[in-house]
């Protein structure tokens, strides 16, 4: 899995500005702040097991759960799709733990399992039963992950661009530096601190690439959540521990039964098709692969059409629909 860099300058920043560290950690404290108070919770805070969980709930019909990515949070689903998948779906997308307005499991957050069955736990309260459950990028793994625990009472998966198999080589000098403790320590709170809109609106705009944002997206979606100390550090972790884990769940997906719905775009530069979606839908018993022709990353923004039909499609094999 292969992710967009923060401007390098941040990183050779960080080398200039580390000795000044009480202005920055002063200044990272009133983005932190700033960015709180511009984007609350959608939705409720649910506590599971001590943990705050943040779940944004719409809509009636059957269980829909969605599961964002790296970086993310439900605002990546609240911008646009859940106001049409409401229409047919109750939509339930949580905040992944250690982003968004979820509590951090802390060392146990590098485990997609450990998250899917904490979530599992939310949705248990909100009364879920039987859910298709749709995972974005990093949250595909929490997907399967959530397929595979030993009571899934899942009737479908929907993995959309998710980072699902293992992938070979590394994740590029920004999760190198900001995945191990000295980058953690000195660098983030710089990132966090003095990251300017132009740098942020880059990070957007290769995450999406080749195509380009919504209109209105960069505003909506929280960046200044993303931008925070913790949960720059927390997705940091998450990310460069992930590759062990999907090694694991690897060799388990050929006993998944349900039906699983794959959506991948084949320009997709973050989570390339042919290392996570071919391989994947090649291990499961009742996969279907859909491949989007020069699609990038975010599907559910560029072709919602084409994830809604998957959903639609997975309800129907489900036989939800």
């Amino acid at each position: 899995m292969r992710s967009p860099k923060l401007a390098l300058s941040l990183i050779l920043a960080a080398t200039v500005l580390g000795g000044c560290a009480v202005v920055t950690d002063r200044r990272a404290a009133a983005r932190e702040a700033a960015a709180e108070a511009a984007f609350p919770p959608t939705g409720r805070i649910l506590e599971v097991e001590g943990k705050r969980i943040h779940a944004h709930v719409q809509g009636e019909g059957p269980d829909l759960v969605l599961i964002h990515g790296a970086s993310g949070n439900t605002r990546d689903f609240t911008f646009a799709l859940v106001d049409r998948l409401a229409e047919d779906y109750r939509v339930i997308a949580f905040d992944r733990p250690g982003l968004g307005w979820s509590d951090s499991l802390g060392r146990d957050g590098i485990s997609p399992s450990m998250q899917a069955a904490l979530l599992q736990k939310a949705a248990d309260q909100l009364g879920v039963r039987r859910p298709i459950v749709l995972g974005h990028s990093y949250g595909g793994a929490v997907a399967m992950a959530w397929g595979l625990t030993d009571t899934p009472d899942v009737a479908a998966l929907v993995v959309v661009s998710g980072a699902t198999m293992p992938w070979p080589g590394g994740l590029g000098p920004y999760y190198a530096v900001t995945g191990s403790r000295i980058g953690a320590a000195t660098v983030i709170p710089v990132i966090t601190a003095f990251a300017s809109e132009r740098q942020t609106a880059g990070v957007v705009e290769a995450i999406f690439a080749p195509d380009a944002p919504p209109p209105g997206y960069a505003d909506y979606v929280g960046i200044g959540l993303t931008m925070r100390r913790e949960t720059l550090r927390n997705n940091a972790f998450q990310v460069t521990n992930l590759r062990p884990h999907v090694v694991r769940m690897a060799e388990a997906y050929p006993r998944l039964s349900m039906p699983v719905e794959i959506l991948h775009g084949t320009a997709d530069d973050v989570v390339p098709h042919d290392i996570h979606a071919l391989p994947l839908s090649r291990l499961l018993p009742d996969g279907n692969l859909v491949l989007i022709d020069g699609a990038g990353h975010m599907p559910h923004h560029t072709h919602p059409e084409a994830v809604i039909a998957a959903i639609h499609r997975a309800a129907q094999r489900a036989g939800l629909r």
